[in-house]
């Protein structure tokens, strides 16, 4: 297994170079500047748009706006906000968070040009209903001879929506702040039923498809966020005074990197907090890896550029605030200088030093919110990618392939687990991020008519 967790680490570090961050940033400032800021300033039209004001009756697609949203956000709120933050300052210390919020910024415009295709160019599975997502970009977008390039993408999703990242952080949450203090002896075989449980429910869920799943998690997601926020800001206002302080250290480390404990990346440690930032951002919010465009072209819409404007308050809301805010219970709790801790054990500890004797309880909870709509979501994102590849009536058999790797995922370790996945993402974003360079000229055209057409229904009215 050391072997193993050696060669793929390996993999990651030498994928997330400076060709691939290049890509995912080079490409999100390109359409930053590329739409004029036109999406930016229509945020609050995308608002209204998830709230179901501009909805007309006999849209093509599966689900609601909010429900397409909720989905993309199950899967971005998930793990990557409680253990990807701690593993990012663990490693990069506070600056890492500010190119995790400029990553994001830039992730905004790749969700809208992303999300906006993902509506433009949708396409139909084996049984002939409407489906969204990169693979279908490519193939109506730019045609049947790029096939490979969507093929590729399929492949890569299959591995990088695999539920075992969410799976083991889960399964290390119950055990630190559970079992291990309540003097349980067996660990591993601890952790080998708690991915039993794991997978029972899982499987309970993911059988029963798209509605079944945005059921869920539309119930799941505002009650996760509420509980989660409501406890960070208790963790804030308990250090009120510590805010401005730490506000400071998150800008100017962010450019010292004196911290930094990684491999010293393109010229420096300053290039290797950046790489850092921009990975666990990718993690976290996922603009660029496709998996958004995926629950966003379900959408009930026959506007693109509504499904563009609502994709982009996911990393508004997971990245600027979810994030940001679990940063701050982590700094200024002081926990992150004081304990050799890593992931989401870091997260619990700021958590119990704020709320001593329960709040690695009320952490529990929201990883179980967090993790449990993760592991329901992604089964959804890898199982497109299978049906796309296969058939339809062949998907079940990568249900099968999910549900039993979140056992895997709950006895393995982290280094493995974490790297496994940052791999498979980089594979995603090259395929999800080349074609919507490619095609972004239709979405400026789109999204100019678009908003012209508002103007005038304005005027008219």
């Amino acid at each position: 297994m050391a072997f193993l967790e050696s060669i793929v680490t390996a993999a990651a570090n030498w994928i997330w170079g400076l060709p691939l961050v290049l890509l995912i940033t080079g490409s999100g400032l390109f359409f930053f500047l590329f739409s004029r800021f036109l999406p930016f300033r229509h945020l609050p039209h995308g608002i209204a748009v998830l709230t179901g004001r501009h909805d007309q009756s006999g849209d093509p697609g599966l689900i609601s706006h909010f429900q397409a949203l909720s989905v993309a956000l199950a899967a971005t709120i998930g793990m990557g906000n409680i253990a990807g933050v701690a593993i990012a300052i663990s490693v990069g210390g506070p600056g890492a968070i500010f190119w995790m919020w400029m990553s994001a910024i830039l992730g905004m415009a790749t969700k809208y040009f992303t999300c906006t295709l993902a509506v433009m160019y949708r396409g139909r599975d084996s049984e002939g209903v409407i489906q969204g997502g990169p693979m279908y970009v490519i193939i109506e977008g730019l045609g049947r001879k790029w096939k490979p390039l969507a093929i590729w993408f399929c492949v890569a999703g299959m591995a990088g929506c695999l539920p075992v990242f969410n799976a083991n952080q889960l399964t290390q949450a119950v055990r630190d702040i559970m079992l291990i203090p309540a003097g349980v002896q067996n660990i591993e075989m601890a952790s080998f039923i708690i991915g039993l449980i794991l997978m029972s429910a899982t499987a309970a869920v993911i059988f029963g498809g798209l509605k079944r799943i945005s059921h869920v998690v539309t119930m799941i997601v505002p009650f996760m966020v509420v509980i989660y926020v409501v406890a960070v800001v208790g963790i804030i206002l308990i250090n009120i005074g510590e805010v401005p302080k730490y506000f400071t250290l998150i800008f100017t480390d962010a450019f010292s990197a004196n911290f930094f404990k990684g491999e010293a990346m393109f010229g420096g440690a300053l290039g290797g907090l950046i790489l850092l930032g921009v990975r666990r951002a990718a993690f976290s919010n996922e603009a660029g890896l496709g998996t958004a465009p995926m629950a966003h072209g379900a959408a009930k819409t026959s506007e693109p550029v509504h499904e563009g404007l609502v994709a982009m308050l996911g990393p508004v809301i997971d990245t600027l605030i979810i994030c940001t805010m679990t940063a701050l219970a982590i700094l200024m709790t002081g926990v992150w200088q004081t304990t050799e801790s890593n992931g989401v054990t870091l997260t619990a500890n700021a958590f119990e030093s704020a709320y001593p004797g329960f709040g690695g309880y009320i952490l529990l909870l929201c990883i179980l919110s967090f993790g449990g709509s993760s592991l329901i979501s992604y089964s959804y994102f890898g199982k497109k990618c299978f049906s796309f590849l296969f058939g339809v009536k062949r998907s079940w058999v990568y249900n099968v392939i999910y549900v039993a790797t979140i056992l895997m995922g709950a006895v393995s370790s982290m280094g493995l687990i974490l790297n496994f996945i940052d791999f498979s993402f980089a594979m995603m974003a090259i395929p999800t991020v080349s074609s919507a360079l490619i095609l972004s000229p239709k979405v400026v055209a789109a999204s100019k008519e678009y908003f012209a057409r508002q103007q005038t229904n304005k005027a008219s009215s």
